[in-house]
């Protein structure tokens, strides 16, 4: 028994166009929309009444797949949550970058908030932390060494 690799990562959001546009402008592709309901999407995500509507995107590369959910039945009563780096539980992904400061300095641009200077880790890494749409945080890392 072996684990092959990560098929893709899944990430609920309210704003469906808002957190599509965010991955797009880091240059992801949309590669799948479609909307899913029904008995067994009830079972296999153990809630009732489920409807949502997705977004697949892929890296250019066809390496990694990011899948964003809306779901529109049941909602979420809580809300969006406002995490840190150092809450308890999944907290953020890394994209690896080629020109890190040109990405820092659109997203900037586009208002995102950017809540860590960018750093050079050891000889091997630059490093930045971002916050997107609802809270979704990014680390950005471009290879240094």
């Amino acid at each position: 028994m072996k684990i092959n690799r990560i098929d893709h990562i899944s990430i609920n959001v309210h704003n469906l166009s808002e957190a599509k546009a965010f991955f797009v402008d880091l240059e992801l592709e949309v590669q799948a929309e479609w909307e899913m309901e029904g008995e067994q999407l009830d079972r296999i995500v153990g809630l009732n009444g489920v409807k949502t509507s997705c977004v697949g995107l892929g890296m250019p590369d066809g390496e990694a797949w990011i899948e964003l959910v809306k779901f529109n039945a049941p909602p979420d009563k809580k809300g969006i949550q406002q995490s840190f780096a150092n809450t308890l539980g999944i907290r953020h992904f890394s994209f690896n970058v080629d020109d890190l400061d040109a990405i820092i300095a659109k997203l900037k641009e586009r208002g995102t908030e950017i809540f860590s200077e960018i750093e050079q880790y050891e000889d091997s890494y630059k490093l930045c932390y971002v916050r997107g749409p609802e809270g979704i945080i990014l680390e950005l890392a471009e290879k240094t060494g």
